[in-house]
């Protein structure tokens, strides 16, 4: 059932957000900083996440790009942005790979553009891994801690 996966803009193959997807282009981190209109901006690997943070509240989109999936900078720049409470799109983009795709929601990603289509029955399955987590999370879940001994209710 491909419709539990989201529905997908343009590239943008699963996405988890019932508002209207963002449809014009990104700028760079240093463009958004300079302009008072940008509302979508792409972090590459190597830009601080946390100079969009005076930003957040105008910014209706931020792709972060993997460039490989090898780096992994991408996942502390979306806890940076969901910790510091952006409520936006954010959309991995790059090489994305069906094994990261759990772990990117955990970190708040709610939108993926692969590269590469991934599967859809593949990816279900991937979203669904590790429905108990032990890490804090920006998805909602309580950790074991706090389900085994009722901490943050």
């Amino acid at each position: 059932m491909a419709e539990d996966l989201g529905k997908s803009p343009d590239e943008v193959q699963f996405r988890f957000r019932n508002d209207e997807p963002v449809d014009h282009g990104t700028v760079t981190v240093d463009a958004c900083c300079d302009q008072t209109n940008a509302t979508a901006v792409r972090i590459e690997p190597g830009d601080d996440a946390r100079a969009l943070l005076p930003y957040l509240d105008r910014l209706a989109l931020v792709e972060i790009n993997f460039p490989s999936f090898a780096d992994g900078r991408g996942y502390s720049a979306a806890r940076i942005l969901r910790e510091a409470g952006y409520a936006g799109e954010l959309r991995a983009v790059g090489d994305v790979l069906i094994d990261q795709l759990s772990h990117m929601r955990r970190c708040g990603f709610d939108a993926f553009a692969p590269d590469k289509p991934l599967d859809p029955e593949d990816a279900r399955r991937a979203f669904a891994t590790w429905e108990n987590v032990y890490q804090r999370t920006t998805d909602g879940r309580r950790t074991i801690v706090q389900l085994r001994h009722g901490a943050g209710e």
